[in-house]
């Protein structure tokens, strides 16, 4: 699924990471605030690894259930960059990209579920056994 995202300008004013649960939070100056799994945002990366360069093109990403982020790097003023423990690293999180992946949690982890069982994979990357 290609994320077509719009301009929301809103900037982070704080980014934690909670090892422990595995999970993001941002803290937006609109007063957003999300938290995010580890696993959705490897799921969601907006490399061109998993998106492709064009419509149709896009890779969906399995066996990625206990992803962590090792590191976050800043990128400029505009984004950061997840380094996670399967060794990706090459998406870069823009602040409108990581706002959209909050408002459309939801609706987009539904859809990633989904896109898993029609391929008849789990989230571990193992054969879905009906």
């Amino acid at each position: 699924m290609r994320l077509t995202v719009k301009p929301c300008h809103s900037v982070p004013m704080e980014i934690k990471h909670h090892s422990v649960s595995n999970r993001l939070e941002i803290h937006f100056d609109n007063g957003s605030i999300f938290i995010l799994p580890s696993e959705y945002l490897r799921v969601y990366t907006p490399s061109a690894e998993a998106v492709g360069h064009g419509p149709g093109q896009e890779t969906l990403q399995i066996g990625k259930q206990h992803v962590t982020i090792k590191e976050i790097r800043q990128v400029g003023s505009y984004a950061i960059c997840l380094v996670f423990s399967d060794g990706h690293d090459s998406g870069l999180y823009t602040w409108d990209f990581l706002h959209k992946l909050g408002l459309e949690y939801e609706p987009l982890w539904a859809d990633y579920l989904h896109r898993l069982k029609a391929a008849g994979l789990n989230r571990d990357g193992s054969p879905h056994i009906y």
